[in-house]
């Protein structure tokens, strides 16, 4: 159970860490569905903590709690593939248009923000050559990592089982 609860954190930190490196060392701004596609990893890994201590019975039932997060990073790959393959416009007014505010000129571009915001519908390709984005990318892995952990605890499960009857 403990490998599997280090699995989860390293698998979190793994799609955490490709997105920093995204965009702190190749400049690429994330848009804001970007952003909370990332959300769902940092539950993946505060859950995944957080079983490596706990006893065997308790960190299998806290494990359990990754598979919602996992659907839910799933659902926002999803979403966001759809806008970014055109088929429905981002839920979120962030991916729309700049927040500008004020009455005067100086107002308004003391208003706008630093650096622009990339649009939801503007996908990243990180691999050359291969027309798949970041975000088709994750959802893949995220199916992936739900995959694994469900078919590991079912092991476990089973292993139980045989072991006590």
């Amino acid at each position: 159970m403990r490998q599997l609860a280090v699995f989860m954190v390293l698998a979190a930190c793994a799609a955490l860490g490709v997105a920093w490196w995204t965009e702190h060392e190749l400049g690429i701004m994330p848009c804001e569905l970007c952003l909370w596609e990332r959300w769902p990893w940092r539950g993946v890994l505060a859950v995944g903590a957080v079983a490596a201590f706990l006893p065997v019975r308790w960190g299998r039932r806290a494990l359990w709690l990754c598979a919602p997060l996992l659907v839910a990073g799933i659902g926002l790959s999803i979403c966001h593939g759809g806008v970014e393959w055109g088929w429905w416009p981002s839920p979120l007014p962030a991916c729309h248009a700049p927040h500008i505010s004020g009455q005067t000129l100086a107002e308004r571009l003391a208003s706008m923000p630093l650096l622009p915001s990339k649009p939801c519908d503007a996908p990243t390709y990180l691999i050359p050559g291969l027309p798949v984005s970041m975000t088709v990318m994750g959802g893949v892995y995220a199916l992936f990592v739900l995959v694994m952990l469900i078919l590991s605890l079912y092991r476990q499960q089973k292993e139980k089982r045989r072991i006590f009857h």
